[in-house]
């Protein structure tokens, strides 16, 4: 079953693996608004459970009730507290007075080189109210009482932000899930494309988002070329392990990642306030046996864990799980802030946006928010073991060898990742990316500034 973006359907957080989907979903996006977010394309849906999910992070869905036209039929108005447009089909946007002022995007009010605002919020009447308001061609045509100033709303940027009522509802992002299956036709771009030009680099973004991970083909076996792959997406994000990583297995860092031992799937950093984004890894060499890699689609799992065991799954996205890292002299790192659970979800829409899941890193729990011990410690120790029944299924596990010349990416929110042990020398080289600034890459290689900016 094909499964096509309708016009008007993307937007805002989270991607086609194929050339012709993918070139004519753009070639429709790319001539319709946006919200901003992040971004997820579609691709062609497969049967069963790994087939798209609709979620929270990625190319976005929209679903708009109304025309983008005011009424030819109704006027515009607005009395003492409130800012009244009329769309067809009989429905009424209502702005606060003190909201639209706020919101002015003129050069006065909104910089138009640095896109920050320059009105003095604070410098509004409490009380501020219309002069006059005019349905213009091209927008709502406001001037001001107290001051005279003139403000102009496009319909568009009207009907985007309405929010009494709500006009354009929450955007959906279109993800591919899979399991082993995804073996038969991994996503993959090419070094030299991506290093050649932008396109390519939307292209190998779209792909991240859809699936998670992608392979970049024909990378030259130096760290050099590798950490220049990564920065076409964004700069290296440092932590106490490094900026960009050149490593082997032996134990410079006292971490089981610099080991020959097997590492059951997990996302990093979970003892990080703002865990890594994306990952990137390339093996440079390897004289030995063992090492093959697997990844975890940890979205698909949470869904099959959502639909399997409801209060499993409200366990883990409600007890905050302590984690650390504290293998070497000179480093304690926990979060900032409180522990995070394993499955967080967006605030306004309720979908999942990050998995953060590593049992090695986990601290002693002997805080349980106020539950019940007798209660609280079995619902965990129940949860995290039908998790991760989930992660370790064979038909949920996709197992690939790392090869020279042949590095991989992926999402360190939505994948878990691990490796067999292995013998023998091995070196690998890589750098973390932050999601924002992943985003970031994504949106503007995929759609541009100038669609991008009509957002704000």
């Amino acid at each position: 079953m094909r499964r096509l973006l309708k016009p008007f359907q993307f937007l805002q957080a989270l991607r086609d693996p194929t050339g012709g989907l993918r070139s004519r979903l753009f070639s429709s996006l790319r001539k319709r608004p946006l919200l901003p977010a992040l971004l997820a394309l579609t691709r062609p849906g497969r049967p069963g459970p790994q087939t798209q999910q609709r979620a929270s992070s990625g190319v976005y869905a929209a679903k708009v009730d109304t025309p983008k036209t005011v009424s030819p039929h109704h006027q515009v108005s607005f009395d003492n507290r409130k800012v009244y447009v009329p769309w067809e089909k009989g429905v009424t946007s209502s702005f606060h007075n003190i909201w639209l002022r706020d919101s002015c995007q003129c050069e006065r009010c909104f910089h138009p080189v640095t896109k920050q605002r320059l009105l003095d919020t604070f410098a509004i009447p409490e009380h501020i109210r219309p002069e006059t308001v005019e349905a213009q061609a091209e927008g709502l045509h406001v001037v001001w009482a107290n001051d005279g100033h003139t403000s102009l709303y496009s319909w568009a940027w009207l009907h985007q932000h309405s929010y009494l009522p709500v006009l354009e509802k929450p955007a959906v992002v279109r993800r591919t899930y899979w399991g082993e299956e995804i073996a038969d036709e991994p996503p993959t771009v090419e070094y030299d494309a991506v290093m050649a030009g932008d396109a390519a680099v939307g292209d190998w973004t779209s792909k991240i988002s859809e699936f998670g991970f992608c392979f970049v083909s024909g990378v030259p076996v130096t760290p050099e070329a590798t950490q220049a792959l990564v920065e076409r997406i964004a700069f290296v994000r440092p932590t106490h392990y490094g900026g960009f990583w050149d490593f082997t297995s032996d134990m410079a860092k006292n971490d089981t990642a610099y080991s020959e031992d097997a590492l059951r799937p997990h996302t990093d950093g979970t003892y990080f306030t703002d865990p890594p984004g994306l990952q990137l890894l390339h093996l440079l060499h390897h004289e030995g046996s063992g090492g093959a890699s697997v990844l975890v689609d940890g979205f698909r799992a949470a869904r099959e864990l959502r639909e399997r065991d409801r209060d499993a799954y409200k366990t883990l996205s409600r007890v905050r799980i302590p984690a650390h890292s504290a293998g070497n002299d000179d480093v304690f790192v926990r979060p900032a802030a409180m522990p995070r659970p394993v499955l967080s979800h967006d605030d306004t829409t309720g979908e999942l946006i990050q998995v953060r899941w590593n049992n090695d890193d986990r601290s002693t729990m002997s805080r349980w928010g106020g539950r019940d011990p007798d209660v609280a410690i079995h619902q965990f120790y129940d949860a995290i073991r039908r998790w991760n029944g989930l992660l370790t299924r064979s038909d949920a596990q996709y197992w690939f060898r790392l090869q020279p010349g042949k590095a991989v990416i992926f999402n360190n929110w939505r994948l878990l990742h691990g490796r067999s042990n292995f013998t023998g020398s091995r070196r690998l080289c890589g750098a973390y990316i932050n999601m924002d600034d992943f985003v970031s890459r994504m949106l503007l290689t995929n759609f541009g500034r100038d669609r991008l900016l009509e957002q704000i």
